[in-house]
């Protein structure tokens, strides 16, 4: 089974940078779609970016979009998501998780999740 693990987590200041990964391991003979996702504290998991196998695909949350760009490595197995210009209210646990299907923007449809990594903005 697949394994995802993220990476890239920290303590930032609004308007700094951060790149995460999500790296896959584990034995896989499917391509995926790959999505990330945020949750703070008290709040519901959200949707972040995403983009498919080939990269042909992308989509960004309202609220990321200029900001955040999701990238991914197949060679690597790793997924990325630069994030620029960061605000408090980017402050989460950011998960990366696969789906074998189309490009999609709800959690449901995700049933590969990674740990997650803590990402804090202060102002």
């Amino acid at each position: 089974q697949v394994q995802l693990v993220e990476s890239g987590g920290g303590l930032v200041q609004a308007g700094d940078s951060l790149r995460l990964s999500c790296a896959a391991s584990g034995r896989t003979f499917t391509t995926y779609t790959m999505g990330w996702f945020r949750q703070a504290p008290g709040k519901e998991r959200e949707f972040v970016a995403a983009i498919t196998w080939r990269g042909g695909s992308l989509h960004y949350a309202d609220s990321v979009k200029g900001r955040f760009t999701i990238s991914r490595d197949n060679g690597k197995n790793t997924v990325y998501l630069q994030m620029n210009s960061l605000k408090p209210e980017d402050t989460a646990v950011y998960y990366c998780a696969a789906r074998t299907g189309i490009l999609v923007t709800t959690t449901p449809e995700y049933p590969l999740w990674g740990q997650g990594t803590q990402v804090t903005v202060s102002s």
